[in-house]
């Protein structure tokens, strides 16, 4: 590993060169493996990139620089990149990271690995809507018979708008859509993008946005990354499409299906590496900052799929990067 890291330190700024847009889409369908490496490609992200090895996505906000997902690269070749784009950005924060990169930062630079909720993963293959603990889904699919709501793949429809806008403003956060960490609805870059929609009486009534998660140029996963309902029809809608397109990519071959961040989802135990303060707040954070955003509620619905859950991480140099996850939060317009 060491050995890597100083053949390239020899490459200065001047020497690296940006990618080409179908370059970087290159090292994505080699190396997206993170259920965040699609968002990776949103509008306003700014790109650290090694040849040969991959990049790292940030946004920058106050002064401060915001990593978004493992970096994408091969994982053998994290401590490499890892290693250049500290030394260019050593007061950098990392958001919704893997062990593997937590590990790296904390022996390497000293810096903590904290939880930041958990991702769910399900194998398709294996998926069925059998068992008591998934007596919800089968409710809501029944609920949506009854009302006549049928699902269609398609790739866009007239009413979209009209539901994101209505759905939104049912949302605790109204004045507009996050970013950073929701990639926006709209995206320059759409390939492979898996849109379905529900439909009552031929109106859509509700919608889900897929993202594919790439592996050695293969599509091993799809994760819902923008989901909207008509705020006059919201029980069972998502179930209802969820359970539709799993059936379809499960028929499809896809591997597994992964639902994505559960913000604030966290183990009861803390890690070596992980700020306990931090902990202690996001703890209290998400047992009173229900007000602030839905996590409860998140938490319960991609918990009724019984997937199989990981954490996912936050890096970060102080003890309580308290004006870091401030700007972050006016980065995200979760504020």
């Amino acid at each position: 590993m060491s050995d890597q890291i100083l053949a390239l330190d020899g490459i200065n700024e001047n020497a690296r060169c940006q990618f080409t847009f179908s370059e970087r889409v290159g090292y994505l369908k080699q190396h997206g493996a993170h259920s965040q490496s699609f968002s990776t490609l949103q509008p306003g992200m700014q790109y650290f990139d090694v040849p040969g090895v991959g990049y790292i996505a940030y946004m920058r906000k106050w002064g401060g620089t915001f990593v978004l997902s493992d970096p994408v690269a091969a994982r053998e070749d994290f401590p490499v990149i890892l290693e250049q784009f500290q030394q260019k950005f050593p007061k950098a924060s990392y958001v919704q990271v893997s062990k593997a990169v937590v590990d790296f930062l904390h022996l390497r630079f000293g810096m903590y690995g904290t939880q930041f909720g958990c991702e769910s993963r399900i194998e398709l293959q294996k998926w069925s809507l059998t068992g008591k603990k998934k007596q919800i889904l089968r409710t809501a699919l029944n609920q949506a018979d009854k009302h006549g709501i049928t699902v269609k793949e398609r790739y866009s429809d007239d009413n979209t708008r009209e539901i994101s806008e209505a759905w939104i403003r049912t949302r605790k956060c109204k004045s507009n859509e996050i970013r950073f960490l929701i990639r926006p609805m709209e995206m320059d870059y759409r390939e492979n993008e898996r849109h379905f929609y529900a439909y009552q009486d031929g109106k859509a009534v509700g919608f889900i946005y897929f993202d594919p998660i790439y592996l050695n140029n293969e599509i091993i996963s799809y994760v819902p990354n923008i989901s909207r309902a008509n705020a006059d029809f919201r029980q069972g809608i998502f179930y209802t499409l969820m359970a539709h397109a799993m059936e379809v990519f499960k028929e499809e071959g896809v591997p597994f299906i992964d639902l994505g961040l559960i913000p604030l989802s966290l183990d009861k135990t803390t890690e070596h590496q992980e700020s306990r303060l931090l902990k202690k707040l996001m703890h209290g954070i998400y047992d009173k900052g229900n007000f602030l955003y839905n996590f409860k509620g998140l938490e319960f619905t991609k918990s009724r799929f019984r997937g199989e859950n990981f954490k996912t991480y936050c890096c970060h140099k102080r003890a309580i990067p308290a004006l870091e996850f401030f700007a972050m939060f006016k980065l995200t317009r979760l504020l």
